[in-house]
């Protein structure tokens, strides 16, 4: 492959029409699975993507063509041009129109040479497994490392470049027909706690030597980060401005307008994304190869910032893209791809301690949405429901299908622990950067017994 840059370059040069906006990102990727205490399969990949977004300008309107490849072959450059400017021809006006950033120069890491990665990155986690398959449980998952390099430019003269390293680890450890789910993310497997998990892995399955049946209802939970996070981050996800303000969300008010400026929870949770977050870096621009109602292509390039999307248990901004936050009056939010909240002092032990008689839910599965006017979800709970008697685990107990909002769980939420760095079991392949607390509901619904095992 020529360099990502030549490529903008020749893109741009081959542009015809008002404004051209070229995307290319490289993907260096590595994985390594493991099965009934044995590896089983690595990979390693490289792969381009190239996007062209045209802009035509006609009079007081816009139109945008799209048009993005997995081509690598430098003459394929030039249709893929033309094949942009010929969709937006064709389009209808654009509805988040709006100038295009104007250039300040080419960053200092613009030519640099794109970082790789290789197998050679699971070392110490496979060195962890080897040691954990001579021991009683039987051990499956899957590692996966993804460095993506985007360049991003434009006609107006913006050069922006970001990496990003993605990685997760995800075991699953089965003993006497139980079974527990574990998971963390990182950026470049230098911090994997793999023996960590490895131990909570057993202790769970250890509860699991009693098993308690359970039937549908209102319990008292205690939801750990990463079950925290796959609620939370579908609101995240669900905070579009203009959804709001047409009324066809969660967050519309009765009789119009937004919610914003409505106390959600008594708890002093802010939950925010900020694309400087320790850990959890991401893209600080916009990178749209596409619009929504969260995104506009029309934005690339601008700078994201943190926003905080509810703070001190009030709901505070909404994503708008600037034409958006023009024609509603309010301020542009773009959010990054991280996803944190703050919480409290407690750890998950202090609140098991401190409970009488509840459920301990360590992962969720299979979330759908039921109703998007209140964002009602349902989904299922999998590999490890626990029971609390008198301050400790005592028992696993039956799966459950569970039917929650996560507006609704904040408000009825009674105390946050610590927030940490974790992995969301249902959304882990698309949302990676979380940081969540544990949350304590007094009366989580579990609407029916579920039978998957």
């Amino acid at each position: 492959m020529i360099p990502a840059q030549q490529v903008v370059e020749l893109a741009l040069a081959a542009a015809t029409v008002d404004e051209t906006v070229v995307i290319v990102t490289d993907r260096a990727e590595a994985s390594l699975r493991w099965a009934g205490n044995s590896m089983t399969t690595n990979g390693v990949s490289t792969t381009r993507s190239t996007t062209v977004i045209s802009i035509v300008r006609k009079g007081n309107t816009s139109h945008t063509g799209s048009i993005r490849t997995s081509d690598v072959d430098p003459s394929a450059i030039g249709a893929l041009v033309a094949a942009a400017e010929q969709a937006a021809h064709a389009a209808p006006e654009a509805r988040d129109s709006a100038p295009l950033r104007s250039g300040s120069g080419t960053p200092d890491d613009w030519n640099k040479p794109v970082p790789e990665t290789g197998a050679e990155v699971f070392a110490d986690v496979a060195e962890s497994l080897s040691a954990g398959f001579g021991g009683p449980d039987r051990l499956y998952g899957y590692a996966h490392h993804l460095v993506e390099t985007t360049f991003l430019a434009t006609s107006t003269g913006v050069r922006r470049r970001f990496t990003q390293p993605t990685g997760t680890v995800e075991i699953n450890a089965k003993r006497d027909g139980a079974s527990a789910w574990a998971g963390v993310s990182t950026p470049w497997f230098h911090d994997v706690p793999t023996d960590a998990m490895l131990e909570d892995l057993a202790m769970r399955l250890g509860w699991a030597n009693r098993t308690v049946e359970l039937p549908a209802g209102r319990y008292e939970t205690l939801m750990p980060p990463s079950t925290v996070a796959d609620m939370m981050i579908y609101l995240g996800w669900s905070m579009e401005g203009r959804g709001a303000q047409e009324g066809r969300t969660a967050l519309s008010a009765p009789g119009g307008g937004t919610r914003v400026g409505e106390k959600l929870t008594g708890l002093p949770l802010t939950m925010y994304s900020d694309p400087f977050a320790t850990g959890l870096e991401c893209a600080p621009f916009v990178a749209a190869t596409s619009s929504s109602e969260r995104i506009s292509v029309f934005d690339n390039g601008f700078d994201i910032g943190r926003v905080d999307w509810i703070r001190d248990g009030t709901i505070n901004a909404l994503a708008y893209p600037r034409a958006a936050a023009a024609e509603f009056g309010t301020q542009p939010a773009m959010p990054a791809d991280n996803l944190l909240m703050t919480g409290g002092a407690a750890s998950l032990a202090d609140m098991v301690a401190a409970t009488e008689r509840g459920l301990l839910l360590t992962t969720l599965w299979y979330i759908r949405t039921v109703d998007p006017t209140t964002l009602l979800l349902t989904g299922l709970t999998r590999d490890g429901v626990y029971l609390i008697e008198d301050g400790e685990v005592t028992a696993a107990v039956n799966n459950f299908r569970f039917n929650e909002s996560p507006l609704d769980l904040l408000r009825r939420a009674g105390e946050a622990g610590v927030a940490e760095m974790t992995l969301p079991r249902e959304w882990g392949d698309w949302a990676t950067r979380a940081v969540m607390p544990t949350l304590r509901i007094p009366d989580f619904h579990m609407s029916s017994v579920s039978q998957a095992q």
